[in-house]
């Protein structure tokens, strides 16, 4: 009986792998996609509005964040709540300062 539940464990988990592992190499080529077209957007930047461009390219930035932290990191497993907490907090409390330091430079 051990042996057999082994065999399921062993089972499920070259499946379990398998499948993280197909999701890591879906998530590397869409970086990859994502990252191709940023380096488009700056080669076409003059027939692009300028205006345009560089948003476009921080919203690709943090699209690779997520995907960053999510695929790569593991943050998406159980048990690093702690970890995606302090990290959260650390990205809110930058966004806050660096949107502080644009509005006095701005205005």
């Amino acid at each position: 009986m051990a042996t057999e539940n082994s065999h399921v464990e062993l089972t499920y988990r070259r499946k379990k792998s398998k499948e993280e592992m197909k999701h890591q190499v879906i998530t590397f080529a869409t970086m990859i996609f994502l990252t191709l077209v940023a380096f488009a957007a700056v080669m076409f930047q003059d027939k692009l509005n300028p205006i345009f461009v560089v948003p476009f390219i921080l919203v690709l930035a943090s699209i690779q964040v997520v995907f960053q932290l999510y695929y790569f990191m593991h943050m998406k497993h159980k048990g690093h709540d702690t970890i995606a907490f302090f990290l959260y907090s650390g990205l809110i409390i930058g966004f806050i300062t660096i949107l502080a330091f644009v509005t006095i430079i701005w205005i």
